[in-house]
């Protein structure tokens, strides 16, 4: 193990985590709601939900819809990276954009948060599909825990030193909570870019046999416009040959449900904590963080318990942990330190969780279209986090009795329904079905 995660290779490719997750820490759940806040001042609350909701929305279905097309033009011509390094650069101009956006600007601050997010997603596909090319399939459990693990590591150490510059601005000689700001979000932006050039300068991209030929004879003088319609014909055979693929398409339906239940609970906890439990802002941050550091070793924990007991049986560990968190957080969830030992279990599977259904789905899949299914994976993903809020929704409705906090009850049957999909899985057929599907793709 401590070869593999010496490896230069595999830690150039983990360390895109370590960069692209400073955005998701400092911009995404830390500073830009609050940003918000202060831009929509002049905008009733209603409207300001409304327009951040519209904005999330948006960007996630575009990405969504885009993520299986992309996928299928990167395979075709095995340019994995260059799209990754499009997409990230979009994400870094947009993280340091933020810091010119002024007072009243709301229009303009979401539309750049909407085109990072963007960014962000679009360029996490080809680092996903990339991970086939590094890890043989014995350690992908343990090289995607380490992605993760560095994940949380660099995103937390970040926005730590962003949390101390915006709450003690003239410990780094700064004049103003606002100047600190714009200077988290650029430093967003030169830690992404900056940690972003060891996978861009090391990682080497190889293709299939069949890969070669396609991007030889249909692609090496193709026009942009021509690029996209074989990337759409190749979608479509692509779908057909997902529908032969049983056990990823069982896992990708088990999937669905169990993330969603994950992503509810990563976007509802603090205001779970605002609003029913009253927690000030400061105890918010301190849980985000402690979620963080406690994430590091226990994402590389469960990539070696996937490599010793399988991803499978991993993931529905991490389920048991979630469903028992989400029962703590019902009936003993009342003051600040019982939220810190919330985010202390959260912390202890999310990695893990995220991480061995990447592997997992990484054993299912043909390795010369890695990037086209895992269009798939992300766009399953993008529309994760629909049922769980619907559902918390709809219990005040149903229930007139009912108190806030009962909601939260409703994600043990997405993480049930999820977990029992999974069980049908069966891991060892779908891993063959894979392979015959790379052979009939391959010339002989």
């Amino acid at each position: 193990m401590k070869k593999i995660l010496f490896d230069k290779t595999v830690l150039s490719w983990a360390l895109y985590d370590w960069a692209n997750s400073a955005f998701a820490t400092t911009v995404v759940a830390g500073f830009f709601p609050v940003f918000y806040t202060a831009l929509s001042a002049g905008l009733t609350t209603r409207d300001a939900q409304f327009w951040f909701n519209i904005t999330l929305a948006v960007s996630s279905i575009l990405i969504a819809i885009a993520a299986p097309i992309l996928g299928a033009i990167a395979d075709l011509g095995g340019h994995r990276k260059k799209f990754l390094a499009t997409f990230a650069m979009l994400g870094i101009l947009m993280s340091a954009g933020l810091a010119w956006v002024g007072a009243g600007m709301w229009w303009v601050g979401l539309l750049i948060y909407g085109l990072g997010q963007i960014g962000f997603s679009g360029a996490n596909i080809f680092y996903d599909a990339m991970i086939v090319n590094l890890s043989s399939e014995e350690d992908l459990d343990v090289v995607s825990g380490y992605g993760y693990a560095l994940g949380y590591a660099g995103g937390g150490i970040l926005f730590l030193v962003n949390v101390l510059m915006v709450t003690k601005p003239q410990l780094f000689g700064l004049a103003d909570v606002s100047t600190a700001l714009s200077l988290s979000f650029i430093s967003v932006a030169i830690w992404w870019a900056i940690f972003t050039v060891p996978l861009l300068w090391v990682v080497k991209e190889t293709t299939g046999q069949s890969q070669t030929t396609l991007a030889q004879t249909i692609l090496a003088h193709a026009t942009f416009g021509q690029s996209i319609r074989q990337g759409f014909q190749q979608l479509r055979i692509t779908y057909h040959e997902l529908r032969q693929l049983k056990s990823a398409l069982l896992f990708l339906a088990g999937y669905w449900l169990y993330i969603d239940g994950v992503g509810t609970i990563y976007k509802m906890a603090v205001f779970f904590a605002n609003r029913v439990l009253g927690l000030p802002q400061e105890s918010l941050i301190t849980a985000l963080l402690l979620t963080q550091f406690v994430a590091f070793p226990a994402a590389l924990f469960f990539g070696w318990l996937g490599k010793r007991i399988g991803p499978k049986s991993g993931i529905l560990i991490g389920l048991i942990i979630y469903t028992l968190a989400v029962f703590y957080a019902w009936g003993w969830l009342n003051s600040a330190a019982d939220f810190y030992k919330l985010a202390v279990a959260i912390g202890l599977v999310q990695g893990g969780v995220q991480s061995l259904s990447r592997s997992l789905f990484a054993r299912l899949i043909p390795i010369s279209k890695t990037a086209e299914f895992f269009g798939f994976f992300n766009m399953v993903g993008k529309f994760a986090s629909i049922l769980g809020p619907l559902m918390m929704a709809a219990v005040p409705v149903l229930f007139a009795r009912s108190e806030a906090r009962d909601s939260i009850l409703v994600l043990v049957i997405l993480f049930a329904a999820g977990g029992y999909i999974l069980l049908k899985v069966n891991v060892k057929n779908g891993i063959q079905a894979a392979r015959d599907i790379e052979y009939k793709l391959t010339p002989h």
